[in-house]
């Protein structure tokens, strides 16, 4: 058994009429899924997709896309994902890089058979009247799965092949985390972890927002969708946990899981602060490795905290099973059987993939240390580490100190002509700050409106946007 598609099926025998997915308007059973997926698979197979065809999927996050995926591998396709952020120009990028032979499109989205790289590609969708089915073809460990991308923000976005035997990798290092004594109901706002569900006999709850515009969501309406569609637990990252802290949080979410970008100590307990005794796990990881590591709040100790406001940087907890880590010049590197060991182009490994002959390293772009307990602490972009009047600052160091400052609703360390500054952004006055930075070693303060984050998921620093919006000041 080296698929997910395999346990998708299994799972759908298992769970038979059990709810699987719940949309804004549809819930839909394992068994019912199944079916779709293997009839749309039956058409697929007709229309001539064979074993290692890449096909380009852009559809809506619903219902339609797991059913187009599952079908994708019963196949043996190749799944390849744009990096939505990026829009059109990530769309156009990942169709350049991969060259698909199908597309799988649906909504808007069926407006890429204008794009002239793709007009000789034939355009499937799962449909009500797909019937029949295919039995699954046989796949490797080796065989590759899907390609994604890397979200472009230090370059031109990687391709980033992920094999069937990464997945189930991947499956493992992500299901003893969300594994339950009870029946739960998760809204993910990851696509991935709705797939460990779906493999898992677990029912999730999709987005009924863009997921590629998290910034429209507000507090009531994402409040509103946890009640409608039964959520007991939430899987979000940083940026819709703080839309959520803006207001009360419904009784039945007593889990929430965030990752994505840095969670820090104000985030987690102005969640706490909305609902008593809610239960916050953070999740580290990057594109090419998730997950990292992942710490349950619960055990974070006054110690902790005290250490994360005096400068030690941020805690992200222990390493996941099947993770090794180590720190070379304060930067994190990772290897594991999930930690994705090349890219589609082997140009773009230089610098980035290392080989010890038993495995392969990847550099995260992190700067980092472990603690005696073992511990993952993080320090912010290795790139973005800069030089003060008393040497290295790291950007979590002085950014989480800072936060904890009166008025500073977020801040973030920026080099800029040999200097280090603190840009901050919240009610309090540079001057009122400036004591407190120059003991730090910060040459200068400036203040914003609002410090710009990350198209992707709205919860990590946009540097250059940043660096931009302070320009020669």
């Amino acid at each position: 058994m080296t698929d997910l598609a395999r346990h998708f099926s299994e799972a759908a025998r298992r769970e038979g009429d059990r709810i699987a997915l719940i949309t804004p308007h549809e819930r839909v059973s394992f068994a019912e899924i199944d079916r779709r997926a293997a009839a749309f698979a039956a058409t697929g197979a007709a229309r001539g997709i064979c074993k290692g065809d890449r096909v380009l999927v852009v559809m809506p996050v619903g219902i339609d896309l797991y059913v187009a995926l599952a079908a994708c591998w019963r196949l043996g396709a190749v799944a390849v994902f744009p990096e939505p952020a990026m829009g059109l120009k990530g769309l156009r990028h990942a169709v350049a890089v991969t060259r698909p032979a199908f597309v799988f499109a649906s909504g808007i989205y069926r407006l890429v058979r204008f794009l002239p790289a793709l007009w000789r590609c034939p355009r499937l969708a799962p449909h009500a009247a797909d019937r029949g089915a295919v039995d699954p073809v046989a796949l490797t460990p080796d065989d590759c799965a899907l390609i994604s991308f890397t979200s472009g923000s230090t370059g031109a976005p990687k391709a980033i092949p992920r094999s069937h035997g990464f997945l189930m990798a991947q499956h493992a290092a992500v299901r003893s985390l969300l594994a339950s004594d009870r029946p739960e109901t998760d809204l993910v706002a990851f696509p991935v972890f709705a797939l460990v569900n779906l493999a898992d006999g677990r029912c999730s709850a999709l987005p009924d927002w863009r997921i590629s515009r998290p910034e429209t969501v507000t507090q009531k309406q994402l409040s509103a969708w946890i009640t409608r569609s039964g959520a007991t637990r939430a899987l979000l990252p940083p940026g819709l946990c703080a839309t959520l802290a803006e207001g009360a949080i419904p009784d039945a979410l007593h889990s929430l899981f965030t990752g994505g970008g840095p969670v820090k100590p104000q985030l987690v307990q102005g969640l706490r602060a909305r609902r008593a005794g809610l239960s916050v796990v953070s999740v580290n990881g990057s594109t090419e490795a998730a997950p990292i590591a992942d710490l349950d709040w619960d055990a974070v100790t006054p110690q902790d905290h005290a250490a994360m406001e005096g400068g030690a940087g941020l805690l992200a907890g222990l390493p996941v099973p099947g993770t090794e880590i180590r720190i070379d010049d304060d930067e994190i590197w990772v290897a594991g059987a999930h930690v994705n060991a090349h890219y589609l182009d082997p140009a773009m490994e230089a610098g980035i993939k290392r080989s010890d002959g038993l495995r392969v390293w990847h550099r995260t772009g992190d700067a980092g240390r472990i603690d005696g307990q073992g511990r993952l602490w993080l320090l912010g972009r290795h790139a973005a580490v800069t030089t003060g009047s008393a040497g290295p600052l790291y950007p979590f160091s002085v950014e989480l100190a800072a936060e904890s400052w009166p008025g500073v609703r977020r801040a973030a360390l920026l080099g800029r002509e040999g200097r280090a500054i603190l840009v901050i952004e919240g009610d309090a006055a540079p001057g009122d700050c400036e004591e407190r930075a120059r003991q730090m070693g910060i040459a200068a303060i400036r203040k914003v409106a609002a410090i710009p984050l990350d198209r992707r998921h709205r919860s990590k620093i946009d540097h250059v946007a940043l660096a931009r919006l302070v320009g020669g000041k």
